[in-house]
């Protein structure tokens, strides 16, 4: 499955790149909050995840039903700049993602050592960062979005320091 992450409007809108078609938003929840609410696209909240700043690396939590499921920690912000991701899903599965960089900006996800997919950030005429993503449909499950949220949440401003 091929993704394009794009921001407008205060939202992250989330296109299917092969139909063209939106399938997710991802919005704020609040002003000055720090949870973000993935929606299909009758808004129908699917997951939320929040952003927590205070520790000197960045950490979120993915929720469903406000039950937390995901956490999402950065293990390294500028040395092999990697997310990882651990927890549950809905169904009591296991999840153990990494989200590996060399270089902020292309990333690799991984799940228990195997490549299965990868996230490419891109400048748009409007010098907007854009994100590429590209999973193996066997892998893909709604609150894999909330991943590319999480890398321009955490690597995003330092991507954007590089375009100026």
């Amino acid at each position: 499955m091929e993704l394009i992450v794009s921001f407008k409007a205060n939202k992250y809108i989330v296109q299917d790149k092969a139909a063209g078609r939106q399938i997710y938003t991802i919005r704020k929840k609040g002003f000055g909050s720090t949870k973000y609410v993935l929606m299909d696209p009758s808004n129908y909240q699917l997951y939320s995840m929040t952003f927590f700043t205070s520790e000197r690396k960045p950490t979120f939590i993915i929720s469903h039903n406000d039950n937390s499921i995901l956490h999402i920690n950065c293990k390294s912000l500028f040395l092999d700049p990697t997310l990882s991701v651990t927890g549950r899903d809905i169904h009591g599965t296991v999840i153990n993602y990494e989200i590996a960089s060399k270089d902020h900006r292309n990333f690799d996800l991984i799940k228990e050592g195997a490549k299965v997919g990868h996230i490419r950030t891109n400048t748009t005429v409007n010098q907007e960062l854009q994100y590429d993503m590209e999973i193996d449909n066997k892998f893909f499950d709604d609150y894999i979005p909330l991943f590319v949220l999480a890398v321009d949440l955490t690597f995003g401003d330092l991507n954007r320091e590089i375009m100026h």
